[in-house]
Order: C-alpha cells, then sequence, then structure tokens
C-alpha cells in the first residue's frame, strides 16, 4: 500500500508561511517522478520549478524545470552509506527553515537529506528491518522545531527518529526511540495490532503538531496512533481503533486548537474510502481511556469511487482543501464552521483525467499546485491512482481560497525505450528560497 499526504502540505510550510506573506516571496516547487532513473533500476527525478514559471499562465506548459538525476549522486552517497541504492522516491519535505530537502523511498526504507539551495546530497539512512524483514519509508516529517524527523517505515510496521541538527549537517538515525506496532502494547494494556481493533498497523503519514511534542500516526488497516515523539523510545499518549479512524489516511493540516486527519482508499481491500476528522491538538495521556480525546467526524463520503488523499490549507488556514484522488476534485472546506463549502472540479479542457495526489499552497496564497499521476502508477491501487497526464498541476487562487481556476500543467515525462511513459509523479513541496 502506498499512501501519501501533507501533505500534505508539511507542517515546515505551514510554520514559514506568516513570514513569508508578501506577494513578492521568492519560493520554488520541488516535485519528484518516482518511476526509476532512466537507464537504471533505482533513483528517480527531482523536479525544481521557479514560482514566475509557473504563475505566468501562458508559460506553464513550456516552463523548463531544473531536473536532478536521483540516481547520480544521490544514489551514490545512499550507497556508500547504507550499501544499497535507494527506489521509489515517494515523498519531500522541507525542513522549517528551508535548507534541507527530505526525501522518502518507499521501496527500500532510505531517508535522504539534501541541502536545498545547493541541491547537494548530505546523509543518507536507510530505516531499520521491522515485521516480516521489509523496511519501506512511506513519508518523513520534521519536526517544526527543526530537531528531529519521524519517519514512518511502512511494511516494518516501525515509527523511527532522526535527530537533526541542519547548522552542521548532523543526523543520527535514534534507534532507541523506535516504537514497533507490529508488536508493542498500549497505555491500556491492549495490543497496538490486533483483528478486533487495529488489523494491519503500517504506519502510513506521521504527523507533528506546531509544538514538536506530539506526532499522529496515521495507519493504513484503522485506528490512529499519538505518540509523544520527543521521548526515548516513543511513546504511546493516545490510541484510536478502527471503529473511530478509518484506514489509509494521510492528511495532517493544523489549524489553532485542531489537527485535520482523513482516511482514504487505495488499496486493493479498500479502494474507496473519504473521511475528514478533527482531533484536539492536546489533552494526550498515557492514562487516557482509548480513542480520547474524542476526536470530530467532519464528512463521511459514502460514493464507491471516492479517495480522499493530500491536502492543504490555504491562507491565513482559512479553508482546508482536500483532494480526491479518483474523482478528480477538490472538497473546500471551512475551518471556521468544518462545512463543506465548494468542491472544485479539475477535470476539463486542462486535463481529462489529472489524478491529483498530493496538494501544497504558495506562501503568498496566489497559486496552489497539485502532483499528478502517469498512465502507470508505482504505488496505490491502479484503479485509484491512475492518470492521464503526468506532472504538476497549477491552479489560481480564487475567493480567498474557496474555488480556483486550474490553469496548466508542467508536464514531466520519462518513456523507456519500449516507447511506454513511466512518469508518476507523487512527492512534492513548496520551498520558500
Amino acid at each position: 500500500m502506498q499512501r501519501t499526504v501533507l501533505a500534505i502540505l508539511c507542517l515546515a510550510l505551514a510554520a514559514a508561511r506568516p513570514a513569508a506573506a508578501a506577494s513578492g516571496v521568492q519560493y520554488e516547487v520541488w516535485a519528484i517522478d518516482q518511476s526509476n532513473s532512466p537507464g537504471r533500476a533505482y533513483g528517480g527525478t527531482l523536479y525544481i520549478w521557479d514560482r514566475h514559471d509557473l504563475e505566468d499562465r501562458p508559460g506553464i506548459a513550456t516552463a523548463v524545470p531544473e531536473r536532478i538525476d536521483l540516481g547520480g549522486a544521490a544514489s551514490a552517497l545512499c550507497f556508500a552509506q547504507t550499501g544499497a541504492n535507494p527506489v521509489r522516491p515517494h515523498m519531500i519535505a522541507m525542513n522549517p527553515a528551508q535548507t534541507h530537502a527530505i526525501i522518502s523511498f518507499v521501496a527500500t526504507g532510505h531517508v535522504l537529506f539534501m541541502r536545498a539551495a545547493a541541491r547537494q546530497p548530505v546523509a543518507c539512512f536507510r530505516m531499520s528491518v521491522g515485521a516480516g524483514g521489509a523496511r519501506q519509508v512511506h513519508m518523513s516529517t520534521p519536526s517544526p522545531d527543526g530537531q528531529y524527523v519521524v519517519a514512518a517505515n511502512q511494511n516494518g510496521k516501525l515509527v523511527e527518529r532522526i535527530r537533526t541538527d541542519y547548522a552542521t549537517d548532523t543526523f543520527t538515525h535514534e534507534t532507541a526511540a523506535t516504537l514497533n506496532l507490529a508488536t508493542c502494547v498500549t497505555p491500556n494494556g491492549l495490543p497496538c495490532q490486533s483483528a478486533t481493533l487495529r488489523p494491519d498497523n503500517a504506519p502510513i503519514c506521521p504527523i507533528v503538531e506546531s509544538t514538536s511534542r506530539f506526532t499522529f500516526v496515521t495507519i493504513r488497516g484503522g485506528g490512529l496512533f499519538v505518540i509523544d515523539s520527543r521521548s526515548t523510545p516513543m511513546r504511546i499518549v493516545g490510541e484510536y481503533d478502527q471503529s473511530v479512524v478509518h484506514g489509509n489516511g494521510c492528511l495532517g493540516a493544523e489549524v489553532p486548537g485542531k489537527m485535520y486527519i482523513d482516511s482514504g482508499g487505495g488499496t486493493p481491500t479498500n479502494l474507496a474510502q473519504a473521511d475528514l476528522y478533527t482531533f484536539p491538538t492536546d489533552g494526550y495521556s498515557s492514562s487516557n481511556p482509548p480513542n480520547t480525546p474524542t476526536p470530530t467526524l467532519v464528512f463521511s463520503d459514502p460514493d464507491d469511487e471516492a479517495d480522499a488523499h493530500g491536502a492543504a490549507l490555504t491562507k491565513h488556514g482559512k479553508y482546508l482543501w482536500l483532494a480526491d484522488r479518483n474523482r478528480n476534485f477538490i472538497w473546500a472546506v471551512d475551518t471556521a464552521t468544518d462545512q463543506i463549502v465548494n468542491y472544485i472540479n479539475l477535470e476539463g479542457d486542462v486535463s481529462a483525467d489529472p489524478t491529483p495526489d498530493l496538494v501544497a499552497v504558495s506562501p503568498n496564497g496566489s497559486h496552489a499546485f497539485l502532483s499528478l499521476r502517469g498512465p502507470n502508477p508505482l504505488t496505490a491501487d491502479p484503479h485509484v491512482s491512475t492518470g492521464s497526464t503526468p506532472g504538476v498541476g497549477v491552479l489560481k487562487v480564487t475567493q480567498s481560497g474557496r474555488d480556483a481556476i486550474f490553469e496548466g500543467i508542467a508536464p514531466v515525462s520519462n518513456v523507456d525505450g519500449l516507447g511506454v511513459e513511466r512518469a508518476d509523479v507523487h512527492g512534492m513541496t513548496v520551498r520558500i528560497r
């Protein structure tokens, strides 16, 4: 299973947004084609666009991005430091200071750190072997205080931590902090993983809240854990079962006092799902009973084609945008009332089947960007992740975030020797320069 967010819309970007609210702020859009580097069985390709190239509507389709082959220096560093080449760069995030990019490789369990301005790889780790001998890093999230990164070792069923000192390029895999979701017992004495409570504890997206104390960990099979991610080992302070929170969530977006979490589809046994919840940002303790504090269900879409996935907050957090990857639209939710106020349709002249995966909003709030999947997707069930126009979609935000105009696509292509389009854009973020 391969789900993503943040997402989603890293909290790092949200934290940086107030200082960069001026319309003249300079930023870049980073997106990753997770298909293998041409001629290799590993790597991938990182594309970086300047803001002006994507905001200039006539030039979107012809904008020339900076192109970095992750099968080159990045793979060489990973091989030198871990003994294995990295495969399938699935997610990317920026640290709060916007100095480093963190790339997660879902097939091989690598986490790569790059100096953002120099485009230079500086450290690479391979996460621990977990359940069934597996290791897959679905997503790695930097804490807003810049002190650590939480890595979701998906099929290994481990939540792991890397200590970070970006100023000195010093990074440490803190194995003593690891939380094993396959074998642990909750504070209430219940099994972390069980057929009735949480049948498949593969961690999908770790979402670190703004104080950097708690991390919300979504789970593939349903349920959720809130963990104290500063403690060693990391410990559970909130336990939720599948009757309260459905599976495959990858949204994490915070406004004052509440954290938005979603559930979605995209696995062979659960193709369709779309729920949106809010959780309080405090009140967590190992002494709490299960499913406490109680989350609020914002909406649950019963359509058997629904697939809620990536999301972002518009300027000042006024609206939450949540993408439906299968039905090609965006829910716009008013964060003051938690009401759906619009459905932003994406199908049309720009793309017949865009398949929006992740969402990011520009620091000035004028534009939003979507990672768009390709015709041969590598992650998530093909039914929901197959798209016709791989690349980055560009939307002009209107009505203060209530609506948008789909202006164009910055295309990405990776055609193999048989003439088959392999490009599959998934991970994406915005970097403030």
